[in-house]
């Protein structure tokens, strides 16, 4: 029982600082991918915290993955790259994107009337980016 524990607070205890280690990564498309998976790992995280009763802690983890999202974005803006000529992270981003809404939809679900803002502001912001990169990839126009 102790093992399972202290493996949980392994696992959980730097998210925190994640994103500014993912935030020092210089390679751009590296940082986007990075932010994509702290992303996930900052909404499994808020899940799990939602479910033991720690609202507090589920919107923080809520709050780092929307922080992840924008950071995402931002630094694939950052490499200049036309996402129809080089769509390899844009599309990774935009699929990755998508998951997270699937995830977030159901995570609403799950959520007690009462709790749901917090989700459908998170879901509301996964969808706009998604929405940009979706249009960056289908129409060539860096976004």
């Amino acid at each position: 029982m102790k093992v399972v524990l202290v493996s949980m607070l392994l696992c959980c205890a730097p998210l925190a600082a994640d994103l500014a280690q993912v935030q020092a990564e210089p390679n751009l498309e590296k940082r986007s991918h990075a932010a994509l998976e702290l992303a996930e790992r900052s909404l499994k995280a808020s899940r799990q915290a939602y479910a033991d009763g720690d609202l507090p802690q589920a919107t923080a983890m809520l709050d780092e993955m929307k922080q992840s999202v924008d950071l995402a974005e931002r630094s694939l803006k950052e490499t200049g790259k036309d996402p129809i000529k080089s769509p390899k992270h844009f599309k990774y981003a935009e699929i990755k994107t998508a998951d997270l809404l699937k995830r977030l939809e159901a995570y609403l679900q799950d959520t007690n009337i009462g709790d749901r803002p917090m989700v459908e502001s998170a879901k509301e912001r996964v969808q706009e980016v998604h929405d940009r990169l979706l249009h960056g990839i289908m129409t060539g126009k860096k976004r």
